[in-house]
C-alpha cells in the first residue's frame, strides 16, 4: 500500500484540495444513481450506502484516490429499460463473480500485456467524448446555471494556476447547487434509512440480468475500470496499482453490495480523472468523499433531495472531467486505432469498439 505525504497532512490548503476532489466525481455518480431510483423499486438509500462504506474502505485500502463509480453501461440500459431490482442484482453477482476470479487468477497481468495502450487510450477517448456529450444535454436543460458554475470553475483554474488559492471549484459549485435547489424547491425532508434486506434473484434474473446487463458491461470494465484506471494511476500520480488488484477489489465489491441492494460498481478512469483534476492526491479523498454520502443515505436519500440541483452544475463539471480524461486519451503511440475506438465507441457502444480495435492493431502489426 501507498503511503500518505504526512507531511502535508495538515496543511488547510491540502485538506481543501482533498475536499473538493472528493467530490470530484459526483457529476458522473449521482446523475446515474439518481435516473435508476426514478426507474426502478431499488432503494437510493441502500445504493448510497454501499458507495459511502466503500469510498472509505478503498481509501484506506489503496492509499490514492482511487474512484468507485457505478457501472454506467448497467445503468444506461436499466435507466431505458426499466430492469428489476432482482435482474440489476443478478447482474452485479455476476459480474462480481467473473472479476473476481480473473483477478485471484491474475489474469489482466497476462491481459494487459496483450491489450496496447492505443486500444486503452482509445476507450479513453470516448468515454471523454461520451461526457462531453452527456454534459452537453445538461447545457441545454439549464443553460444559466451551467454557464455560471462553468465561469467559476474557469476562475478557480485562473486562481490555482497563479498560486492564489486552491482548486476548490467543485465544492463550490455543488454548495451552490444545493443552496440554490433548497432555496427554489425547499429543505428536504428527513427519511432515515431502512436496514438493507438480502436480495435472491431468481434462475430467470440471472439469464435476464447476464445476456442485458452483464454481458455488454464486462469488457467496458474490463477496458475502462480496470487496465484504463490502472494505467491513469501510473500517469497521474507515478505509482502503480495492478489491474488484478483492481479486478479482485471490483469482485468483492459487488459480491458483497449487490445482493443487500447496493448497484454493480466498479473503478473508472473518468472518475480518477475527475478527482485528480479537483484536487484529490491521496487517499483522504477517498474518505471524504465517504463521509460525505454516508449522512446522506442515512437520512436523506430520496430522489427529491439530488433532483433539487440544477443539473447544470452536474453539466459545468462533466466538461472539465472529460477535458482531463481526453488529454490522457491523447497520449498513444497510434492516433489512428484510437482515433478509431474513440469513435465507434460513442456512435456504437465500448465492446464492438474494444474487439474492432484489437483486431485492427493485430492486422496491421502482421501487415506492417
Amino acid at each position: 500500500m501507498q503511503n500518505f505525504d504526512h507531511s502535508k497532512k495538515f496543511s488547510f490548503k491540502f485538506f481543501l484540495k482533498e475536499l473538493t476532489g472528493a467530490i470530484g466525481d459526483y457529476g458522473t455518480i449521482l446523475p446515474i444513481v439518481l435516473g435508476v431510483a426514478v426507474v426502478t423499486d431499488v432503494n437510493l438509500a441502500h445504493i448510497l450506502l454501499f458507495f459511502s462504506l466503500w469510498y472509505i474502505i478503498s481509501g484506506l485500502y489503496f492509499r490514492l484516490p482511487v474512484p468507485i463509480e457505478p457501472m454506467k453501461a448497467i445503468g444506461a440500459i436499466v435507466i431505458a429499460e426499466g430492469i428489476s431490482g432482482e435482474q440489476i442484482a443478478a447482474s452485479g453477482i455476476i459480474i462480481g463473480i467473473l472479476f473476481l476470479i480473473l483477478g485471484f487468477l491474475k489474469a489482466f497481468s497476462f491481459i494487459q500485456k496483450k491489450v496496447p495502450t492505443s486500444v486503452i487510450r482509445g476507450i479513453q477517448l470516448g468515454l471523454a467524448i461520451v461526457l462531453l456529450r452527456t454534459s452537453f444535454g445538461f447545457f441545454v436543460d439549464d443553460l444559466l446555471i451551467a454557464v455560471v458554475c462553468t465561469g467559476v470553475i474557469l476562475l478557480f483554474f485562473v486562481l490555482n494556476n497563479k498560486k492564489y488559492f486552491p482548486d476548490i471549484s467543485a465544492l463550490v459549485v455543488i454548495v451552490f447547487g444545493v443552496f440554490w435547489g433548497i432555496h427554489e424547491f425547499g429543505f428536504p425532508s428527513i427519511s432515515i434509512m431502512r436496514l438493507p434486506g438480502l436480495i435472491i434473484p431468481s434462475k430467470e434474473d440471472f439469464v435476464v440480468g447476464g445476456w442485458l446487463l452483464a454481458l455488454p458491461q464486462a469488457p467496458l470494465t474490463a477496458s475502462n475500470a480496470i487496465l484504463a484506471t490502472s494505467l491513469l494511476i501510473t500517469d497521474t500520480f507515478k505509482k502503480s496499482i495492478s489491474p488484478d488488484k483492481l479486478s479482485r477489489s471490483t469482485g468483492i465489491m459487488n459480491l458483497i453490495s449487490v445482493p443487500l441492494g447496493g448497484f454493480p460498481m466498479c473503478h473508472g478512469a473518468g472518475g480518477l480523472a475527475a478527482q485528480y483534476r479537483f484536487g484529490a492526491r491521496t487517499g483522504i479523498s477517498n474518505i471524504l468523499s465517504g463521509i460525505i454520502l454516508l449522512p446522506v443515505a442515512l437520512f436523506f436519500a430520496s430522489p427529491y433531495l439530488i433532483s433539487i440541483i440544477p443539473v447544470g452544475v452536474f453539466g459545468a463539471l462533466l466538461v472539465f472531467v472529460a477535458i482531463e480524461i481526453g488529454k490522457h486519451g491523447l497520449k498513444t503511440d497510434s492516433y489512428i486505432i484510437t482515433l478509431v475506438i474513440a469513435i465507434l465507441s460513442v456512435l456504437i457502444n465500448f465492446t464492438i469498439a474494444f474487439i474492432i480495435g484489437m483486431i485492427i492493431y493485430y492486422l496491421l502489426r502482421k501487415v506492417l
